[in-house]
């Protein structure tokens, strides 16, 4: 029985409101499992939104989004929650990082949240917080001066970094990254990068990752220019 993708997208609208226009028609999108996707597009033009509907944090107005098989658009909004837990890890933009918890305490966070991922997480590792430790490390962020740091006290770039482990850990099937070089160095985002394309491979995580810097493209297996999916990208009606 053929494997089913990883992400699958049918005849997808969104608009905000009703009264407002679509912002997004894409007929269809397919990502394979395993896969490292590098989606292109000018500030504006609905990449994050995209990337929202494709975790269940956003509903379409039309269409489905199939997530490893499951239409994640009809689901209720704790089966959403849940679902996106065990398989997703986001990278956010703006990082999403709890204030008041340590860079220890936010990595593992999912793991309080996903018991496949806790177990996935533990697998290989003595406990949660040495896995937690060896990502840290892969990003130069595993300094016992840092880790016990509430995360309000760490520069942009580290918070980034923080992020990007939190969503590594307990391996999800996919990795969703969402502008995630734009506040890192050059040494740092190829650092960064390594890690991210290490870690999907050993656990065969599908990697979607949304930028607008092109100079990363051809470090992808396929790239696909957003407004070339999108019809009303194309200025289609």
């Amino acid at each position: 029985m053929p494997q089913t993708a990883a992400i699958e997208v049918k005849n997808l609208r969104f608009r905000w409101r009703k009264a407002l226009p679509e912002v997004l028609r894409i007929e269809t999108l397919e990502v394979a499992r395993g896969e490292r996707i590098f989606i292109r597009g000018a500030s504006g033009s609905g990449k994050s939104t995209l990337l929202a509907l494709l975790a269940g944090v956003n509903l379409p107005t039309g269409g489905e989004v199939n997530i490893l098989g499951e239409a994640i658009n009809r689901l209720s909004s704790a089966r959403r929650d849940h679902y996106r837990s065990d398989h997703i890890g986001f990278i956010f933009q703006l990082f999403n990082l709890i204030p008041y918890l340590s860079v220890l305490d936010n990595v593992t966070l999912p793991c309080r949240f996903s018991r496949s991922r806790k177990e996935r997480a533990t697998a290989s590792a003595t406990s949660l917080q040495d896995e937690a430790m060896r990502l840290l490390a892969h990003l130069d962020m595993a300094d016992e001066d840092l880790i016990d740091r509430p995360v309000t006290e760490l520069s942009v770039g580290q918070q980034q970094r923080v992020a990007t482990a939190r969503a590594l850990i307990g391996a999800p099937e996919i990795i969703i990254a969402d502008e995630p070089t734009s506040a890192l160095d050059s040494d740092m985002r190829q650092a960064f990068l390594r890690l991210l394309f290490q870690e999907c491979e050993e656990t065969g995580s599908t990697l979607l990752f949304v930028s607008h810097d092109r100079q990363l493209e051809s470090l992808f297996e396929r790239h696909i220019a957003l407004d070339e999916i999108n019809r009303l990208g194309r200025g289609e009606a």
